[in-house]
C-alpha cells in the first residue's frame, strides 16, 4: 500500500475544525487492480479527553463505505445531508472508501436501499464480511502504530474486494460520470452530463440512483458545497467571488444552501481558519 501524497484529496469533503487537536486520520491509497472498486483506505487515530467529544462532519462524496472498528463494524450508504461521527476516549478504526460503482457488486442490490442507512458489515456481506471484521480486529489489537498494523487491516479488505472484480460496463460508467462531475466545475446542469456521456435524463436518474442511492442533481450540488467549503478555507477570494465562480445566481442563494445542509454560514465556517 501506498501513502496518499500531496493534496488531501478529501480535505474539501471533511469540515474541519482546526483548533480540534484530538484526532489525526493516516491515509492510503488502494492497489491499482482494485482502483475501480475502492477510492482509498482512511484511518482515523482519536485520543480525546475524558469527557469530552470530538464531532467531526463530512460532506460526503457519493459513495458507500465500510468501516470496521473495536465495537462497531458497518457498511453503509451516502448521508445526503451533513455526516457527523462523534469521537469520544481513545481508539482507532479502518475505513474503506468504495467507488460508486461497488456499492451494488458488494450487497447485490440497488445502493437507493443503503441512503442515509447503515448496517452491521457481517449483516450485509454475510460470512465474509463477519470474516473480514475479525481479522482487521485482530490487526487492530495491538494499536495503529504497531509496525504492519495498518497494512494487515488493509490487506483484510483487499481480499475481500478482490472476490468482486471484474467490475461491470454498469459500474464502470457510473464511475466515469461521478467522476466527471467531480472533477469538472464545468458541469452545472444535468443536462451538460447528459449531453456529454449521450444518455437521455430519464435513464440518467435510473442509473445513478440505483447505483448511488442519488440523483445527478444531488451529485453537482454536493460536489459545489465541497468546492465551496475547500476555497472558504484558502480564504484568497471572497463570498461572493465563491459564489460566482460556482454558479450561483447570487450571494444569499449560496449562503442559503450552504448554511442548508452544513449548518454553518459561509462567513462562519471559513473564519475558523482565519
Amino acid at each position: 500500500m501506498k501513502a496518499v501524497t500531496g493534496l488531501d484529496p478529501v480535505e474539501r469533503a471533511h469540515l474541519v475544525d482546526p483548533t480540534d487537536r484530538t484526532w489525526r486520520i493516516d491515509r492510503h491509497a488502494v492497489p491499482d487492480d482494485l482502483a475501480d472498486l475502492a477510492r482509498r483506505f482512511w484511518i482515523p487515530v482519536w485520543d480525546v479527553p475524558a469527557g469530552a467529544e470530538s464531532h467531526q462532519q463530512v460532506l460526503q462524496y457519493p459513495v458507500c463505505l465500510m468501516v470496521v472498528a473495536p465495537h462497531d463494524a458497518r457498511f453503509s450508504g451516502v448521508v445526503p445531508g451533513l455526516a457527523t461521527t462523534t469521537l469520544s476516549g481513545s481508539g482507532w478504526a479502518v475505513g474503506l472508501m468504495l467507488q460508486p460503482a461497488a456499492g451494488a457488486l458488494l450487497t447485490g442490490d440497488p445502493v437507493d436501499r443503503w441512503t442515509d442507512r447503515a448496517e452491521d458489515l457481517g449483516d450485509v456481506l454475510g460470512a465474509p464480511g463477519a470474516r473480514l471484521v475479525e481479522q482487521v480486529r485482530a490487526a487492530m489489537s495491538a494499536g495503529p502504530d504497531r509496525p504492519g498494523a495498518q497494512r494487515e487491516a488493509m490487506d483484510a479488505f483487499t481480499d475481500l474486494l478482490r472476490t468482486h472484480l471484474p467490475v461491470d460496463d454498469e459500474g464502470l460508467l457510473v464511475n466515469r460520470l461521478v467522476a466527471a462531475v467531480e472533477d469538472d466545475p464545468a458541469l452545472l446542469r444535468v443536462e451538460d452530463l447528459c449531453d456529454r456521456f449521450g444518455i437521455a435524463e430519464r435513464a440518467l436518474q435510473r442509473l445513478v440512483r440505483r447505483r448511488t442511492g442519488l440523483s445527478p442533481k444531488w451529485l453537482i450540488q454536493r460536489r459545489r458545497l465541497q468546492e465551496a467549503a475547500e476555497r472558504l478555507r484558502d480564504g484568497e477570494v471572497s463570498l461572493a467571488q465563491v459564489a460566482a465562480q460556482l454558479g450561483y445566481a447570487d450571494q444569499p442563494h449560496f449562503t442559503r444552501d450552504f448554511r442548508r445542509v452544513t449548518g454553518l454560514t459561509p462567513g462562519r465556517f471559513a473564519g475558523r481558519f482565519r
